[in-house]
């Protein structure tokens, strides 16, 4: 079943990917090597897993490569995806001080950080609930295809 509709939240996964690539490396370009966390690490990696892997993935493999997207691949990855932006946007926000502490550029790009990264979850929290909503579906319908086959070939 094609949804049109997602890849415009494709899109905006792509865009709000950037964002917090951008926001995290400002922040980890202006600590020393020793200050670095390895939260701000963490959405630095989700940020390129989703910009380069993820989505040209669920986005492109459907259509252009459908050997490639087997119908458990992609909602596992949307699964793992979602459940990596669900732990860095919290471990993140947990790490950070007060907001009327945080008034240095880079504390405050990090706050940006952890909201873009909480929006990224929730698109992916969304895209995954219809990837396994599709592959249950799909599951069942196979499923159903199979017996009538087999009913048809027995001649019941």
């Amino acid at each position: 079943m094609a949804m049109p509709w997602i890849y415009a939240i494709r899109i905006i996964q792509a865009i709000f990917g950037l964002i917090v690539l951008a926001l995290t490396a400002y922040v980890i370009s202006t600590w020393d090597w020793w200050g670095t966390t390895d939260t701000a690490n963490f959405l630095l990696f989700l940020a390129c897993w989703t910009i380069l892997i993820a989505i040209p993935y669920l986005a492109l493999a459907p259509t252009h490569a459908p050997r490639l997207a087997h119908h458990m691949v992609i909602p596992a990855m949307e699964v793992i995806t979602m459940i990596f932006w669900f732990a860095g946007f919290i471990a993140t926000a947990a790490e950070l001080p007060d907001s009327h502490v945080c008034t240095w550029s880079a504390c405050r790009s990090r706050q940006a950080a952890t909201v873009f990264g909480a929006f990224e979850w929730v698109l992916f929290a969304l895209t995954t609930y219809f990837a396994v909503v599709d592959f249950m579906n799909g599951r069942r319908s196979g499923e159903t295809a199979q017996k009538t086959q087999h009913n048809a070939h027995l001649g019941v």
